[in-house]
């Protein structure tokens, strides 16, 4: 039986990023889910995800769209040091025998046309199913392809994405004032998210439209992204998990290794990803349960 959820937030804080420290504990998966990472993006959290990255092993990896950030490129050339090492790091990964598969999204949909090829040591794929540990199948696609079933057009993202670049923006000045005057972080981008109706009716529409279309392909459960909004819910018997993203909250999915799914955090003070919900296929019952992420 699922507890009484918490209070919606972010779910992590961009404060100032620390140098990168040796891992506590290794921590070990049979497939990591990663999506809206957007290197090349100013608020890219890209030291926080190479921390992830080296001390994880798993036998799977799934970059599950907008891992580059195209637009943002093309607007401005930004390309730190921190993103190049989040890069090799993959590469090295790859290399290494880690099964990687790349699902472009729409920030880098200059890759959709090479679906089935093989770059870098990376697959790329537009869809792809992923058969767990338990026998289950979870079908991962980035979702960017349902805009036009929650009345959002080409033109319409365009326009959204200046505008979630503009509320990122004042983010980064009022966590400033915010941390001058001794206050935790506070995100007005997730605020309007979750707070403004429209938003949030455009969030569950896009869930149906994901799990309608998960249905059709008779998989278990469906991985996406896209939205930014971390999610782990069992929704008309498909298991719905969203990413959520690395610009801010810092999240993934992840199958155990003995094939529980669990939406993690990353938790930027014990350096390590943190459990904030999880589902097991072997109880059809259950609600995925939440945990509290300190």
């Amino acid at each position: 039986m699922s507890t009484k959820p918490t209070e919606n937030k972010p779910l992590t804080s961009p404060q100032a990023v620390p140098a990168i420290i040796p891992s506590k504990k290794r921590q070990s998966f049979n497939a990591l889910w990663l999506s809206d990472v957007h290197l090349g993006s100013k608020d890219c959290k890209a030291e926080y995800l190479l921390q992830l990255l080296k001390q994880v092993d798993t036998e799977s990896l799934y970059l599950v769209g907008d891992i580059f950030d195209v637009w943002a490129l093309k607007r401005r050339v930004y390309w730190p040091e921190s993103h190049n090492r989040v890069l090799q790091q993959l590469l090295k990964m790859a290399r290494d025998g880690v099964n990687i598969v790349y699902i472009p999204g729409n920030h880098d949909e200059i890759l959709k046309p090479y679906s089935g090829f093989h770059l870098w040591d990376l697959s790329i794929a537009n869809e792809y199913i992923h058969i767990g540990v338990s026998g289950r199948k979870m079908l991962m696609l980035h979702g960017d392809q349902f805009d036009s079933e929650v009345c959002v057009g080409r033109a319409y993202a365009k326009l959204g994405d200046h505008l979630y670049d503009l509320l990122l923006f004042l983010n980064r000045g009022l966590h400033q004032v915010r941390n001058w005057l001794g206050y935790p972080y506070w995100s007005l981008a997730s605020y309007i998210k979750l707070k403004i109706n429209k938003a949030q009716q455009a969030i569950n529409d896009y869930q149906a439209a994901v799990v309608r279309y998960a249905n059709t392909k008779a998989v278990d459960g469906v991985v996406c992204g896209h939205i930014h909004q971390p999610a782990l819910e069992l929704n008309n018997k498909v298991l719905y998990a969203n990413d959520g993203d690395w610009v801010e909250n810092c999240t993934l999915i992840a199958e155990s290794t003995q094939g529980e799914i669990q939406l993690l955090k990353w938790d930027e003070i014990s350096a390590e990803a943190k459990l904030v919900k999880s589902y097991s296929f072997d109880d059809s019952e259950q609600s995925p349960q939440q945990r509290h992420v300190a």
